[in-house]
């Protein structure tokens, strides 16, 4: 299964590189094409793993040497403004204070992961089709001051497979797989994006007992 998961802690800082100047960037990095990448993963109901059970991880990269995602279903103790606050970030959009920061996986979880639609920032992976993965910290200053990109979401660590690991567990029913869109990913409420991201492919988790297959 993916990583172990590291408690996260209040007051721990939040890493993310620096970057000067802030701003949108013309280009960013893109992620291997082939495989998984910009897909979901979905959770089957036999996956019993604490840290994976009933979860949607964002594939961001996947290529033979392994896989990174990040969870997008499940909220962490942390709001954005705290987050902020740990990293000096000040701003007066109180919506955007109380939004709830996810808790991305069990990796590196003292570190900032920023999904959103584009353009790509300072530290930017493009997954496709508008859609990227930033670490750098200017896409979080440009949300505080409202110049942010308008659709994101903010996650405290991530998840990660080893070479043909992820490939071995689909195989083993532990995983389904489907494409990802921006409406699942941003505007979805958490608690039904489990269900919501099978359904994408005409599956009913509550009714499943046995099902494996991609998209």
């Amino acid at each position: 299964m993916g990583e172990g998961r590291t408690a996260v802690k209040h007051g721990a800082g939040l890493k993310m590189t620096r970057s000067t100047p802030t701003g949108p960037k013309m280009g960013a990095m893109s992620a291997p094409a082939t495989h998984l990448t910009r897909h979901l993963l979905i959770a089957l109901p036999a996956l019993s793993d604490p840290n994976f059970s009933r979860s949607v991880a964002l594939i961001c990269q996947h290529d033979d040497n392994g896989a990174m995602g990040v969870m997008i279903n499940r909220p962490s103790e942390y709001t954005l403004g705290e987050v902020l606050g740990q990293m000096g970030i000040e701003t007066d959009d109180a919506d955007l204070r109380e939004r709830v920061v996810l808790s991305g996986g069990p990796v590196h979880p003292e570190r900032g992961f920023v999904v959103h639609e584009g353009p790509p920032w300072d530290s930017s992976l493009a997954l496709g089709d508008g859609l990227y993965l930033t670490t750098s910290r200017d896409v979080l200053e440009a949300m505080a001051d409202g110049s942010g990109p308008a659709r994101a979401l903010v996650a405290l660590g991530c998840a990660g497979w080893g070479a043909g690991q992820l490939e071995l567990e689909i195989g083993e029913n532990s995983w389904l797989t489907a494409p990802a869109d921006g409406e699942l990913l941003f505007d979805e409420p958490l608690g039904q994006r489990w269900q919501a991201a099978a359904g994408r492919i005409g599956v009913d988790l509550f009714r499943l007992t046995d099902y494996s297959g991609h998209a």
